[in-house]
């Protein structure tokens, strides 16, 4: 740092000043008890002096030695005392202007960034989901309310916003304006709609993906300007289900090294990989793959059909029939959630979105 190479650092500094006074009074008490003081004379003699306060001395000073060892105090602990408070001062000010100037470099990159994301909250999955987009080098600034998580997110070398993500005025900030996404994920579905409204009012052609806990804040996610909506707790059911139904194939897809970068290539390029179970009475249970596929107007197309009893084909034929309890790994493009809820959902039941 260049305040350490003209200052020297503040720690080293504050930290000898201490050292240097503990060692100073500690002589001084003890010259004055070895000739003949109190501990709690000498010791009151000792800090009146260094810290210049002139109360008067409580034993007379009436012999060379005293003299001389009250001399040596006055001139090494005074002397001291002016050492550890410029360093103290040298402390707080130096981190002071380091802070201001951080926060000055990180507001001056932030309004330099063009095309990045936003994402909103820096819990669980909002760390887990800024961790990928740096291994992507994707450009990303983060808006967090939350002292301990606005540390968190700076040691680790991101971009960091200290405010309330509800405020227009901190995604204006953030570069709202000339982001491409915007991701909502914090864990109060009322303020990742209030966040949503505020985006997308901001920005109308803004990619806003929102997190839900509960499956009813979805349509209003939606209404609110939403993209695409997340519910961690039906996607951790969904995988379940999955590793339970169709574990070779859940390892298949989810597990395996190969596996894990090829869907980060489809996410890269618009796609999803899932697997879908089919329930009883479902409207593709007895329709072929071609005719579910063309029903899905191109949203997606079946790759793998996994039978109940426990047979895999792998690229089935178009003419393959689908019964209850099967299961389809499907890869599709973004409107695969609107057509996973008309193909797949049971009357009378609802599907919930992957």
């Amino acid at each position: 740092m260049a305040s350490d190479t003209l200052f020297g650092s503040p720690v080293r500094n504050l930290t000898f000043g201490v050292l240097y006074m503990i060692v100073v009074m500690t002589l001084g008490v003890v010259s004055y008890m070895l000739d003949g003081w109190s501990f709690g004379d000498a010791l009151y003699m000792v800090i009146i002096t260094v810290y210049t306060v002139g109360y008067g001395e409580t034993m007379p000073i009436d012999t060379a030695v005293l003299r001389g060892i009250t001399i040596a105090v006055i001139v090494l602990g005074c002397t001291g005392m002016i050492f550890l408070t410029g360093a103290l001062v040298q402390f707080i000010t130096l981190n002071q202007i380091n802070q201001i100037l951080g926060l000055k470099r990180m507001t001056t990159q932030i309004d330099r960034l063009r095309d990045h994301v936003i994402i909103c909250g820096f819990g669980r999955i909002g760390a887990m989901l800024a961790r990928e987009l740096r291994i992507a080098r994707t450009r990303f600034v983060i808006v967090e309310q939350g002292e301990a998580e606005v540390a968190r997110a700076r040691d680790q070398g991101y971009l960091c916003l200290h405010a309330d993500a509800t405020n227009e005025a901190t995604l204006e900030a953030a570069g709202i304006r000339h982001a491409r996404t915007l991701a909502t994920v914090l864990s109060s579905d009322a303020a990742n709609v209030f966040i949503t409204l505020s985006a997308r009012s901001l920005n109308p052609k803004l990619d806003i993906i929102a997190r839900g806990e509960l499956p009813s804040t979805e349509s209003k996610l939606i209404q609110a300007g939403a993209n695409r909506v997340v519910l961690p707790a039906h996607i951790g059911a969904e995988r379940i289900a999955e590793m339970i139904l169709y574990p070779e194939a859940a390892r298949f897809i989810r597990e395996t090294d190969c596996m894990k970068d090829f869907e980060k290539v489809l996410v890269a390029l618009g796609l999803d990989l899932d697997v879908v179970v089919v329930e009883p009475n479902s409207p593709v249970a007895g329709k072929t793959i071609e005719m579910v596929e063309q029903a899905a107007n191109g949203a997606f197309f079946i790759v793998q059909l996994n039978r109940h009893d426990g047979d895999s084909i792998l690229g089935p034929e178009p003419s393959t029939v689908i019964e209850d309890g099967d299961g389809l790994v499907l890869v599709g493009r973004g409107p695969q959630e609107r057509a996973l809820s008309g193909l797949f959902e049971t009357p009378g039941l609802a599907t919930p979105a992957t």
